[in-house]
């Protein structure tokens, strides 16, 4: 059975750092795609950060060049490292996992929340001025 639990989130001024953990169980996690989607009240689910089996990386453009999506294939633990953090950054960021079929690697490069076989609970994130 696949879990993921997230843990990391919390309250920071703008300008702060913070970073995100997700432990996963369950499945093959070096053969997985990764990600870090975040959803804010009274919107929708947004796709933030890939990571692929081979460990490249894509971002969208709202966190590119703060953010770092990073995993720990032995310790099976996917990470967000977020900086230089805003107001707007505030809401509940989730990881989610691509499990591809026995046997194969995933390689996509999809942040669209359909793709996505199994996610966490989510962790909060406050960002005050």
């Amino acid at each position: 059975q696949v879990h993921l639990v997230e843990s990391g989130g919390g309250s920071v001024l703008a300008g702060e750092s913070l970073t995100l953990s997700c432990e996963a169980s369950g499945y093959t996690f070096d053969a997985s795609c990764m990600s870090w989607f975040r959803q804010a009240p009274g919107e929708g689910r947004e796709g933030l950060a890939i990571i692929r089996s081979d460990g490249r990386t894509r971002y969208t453009d709202s966190v590119k060049d703060r953010f770092t999506i990073s995993r720990d294939n032995a310790n099976r633990t996917l990470f967000l490292r977020m900086n230089s953090l805003k107001v707007e950054d505030t809401a509940m960021y989730y990881c989610a996992v691509v499990v591809p079929d026995d046997g194969l690697y995933c390689y996509t490069w999809s942040l669209a929340e359909h793709d996505y076989h199994y996610w966490g609970r989510g962790t909060q994130v406050t960002v005050s001025s």
